[in-house]
């Protein structure tokens, strides 16, 4: 199973807290004005990776990360393959962030975006808004977009957003 990759960076402390790797997934329908990775909204860019070589790739930056960081493009556009690649990466006992246009409460209406969900630790919800791009807090692009914990959002069915 594959999927399409724009880009990775092996090892990055702007894309979440801590050490990590970075996944950025080709393929975005947001549209956000000023989208800081324009050319990873269509879907046809970058390369098919097989997850397993994905995996791989990021074993080899362990013990050095201490996560990794989804983001895109929109990565809840390829979630049936990244749910399969996130619940491995679990397995490594790293931590997963999320970036992604839609809303924590829009992913709660989808099953399959659920399904990834559930394997996010830290979600960055809601498109990029250039005109709230002051103010906007660390790891976000625009005062909009919450920072989530999502396995306390989902455990008490509200959304709990993080301190960071």
């Amino acid at each position: 199973m594959n999927l399409r990759v724009a880009g990775f960076l092996d090892n990055t402390m702007v894309n979440g807290k801590g050490i990590r790797s970075a996944l950025f997934l080709s393929g975005c329908n947001h549209n956000c004005d000023e989208c800081q990775n324009k050319e990873m909204q269509d879907a046809g860019y970058g390369d098919d990776i097989e997850l397993e070589d994905i995996l791989k790739r990021i074993k080899s930056n362990m013990p050095l990360i201490k996560g990794v960081t989804f983001s895109g493009g929109e990565p809840f556009e390829q979630c049936k393959e990244l749910t399969i690649l996130a619940n491995k990466i679990k397995k490594e006992n790293l931590d997963i962030w999320c970036y992604t246009g839609y809303t924590f409460e829009e992913l709660l209406k989808d099953k399959d975006k659920i399904n990834l969900l559930k394997s996010v630790d830290v979600l960055i919800d809601g498109k990029f808004n250039k005109k709230l791009k002051k103010g906007a807090k660390k790891y976000t692009g625009s005062k909009n977009q919450r920072i989530i914990d999502v396995k306390s959002s989902l455990k008490n069915n509200k959304i709990i957003e993080k301190n960071i």
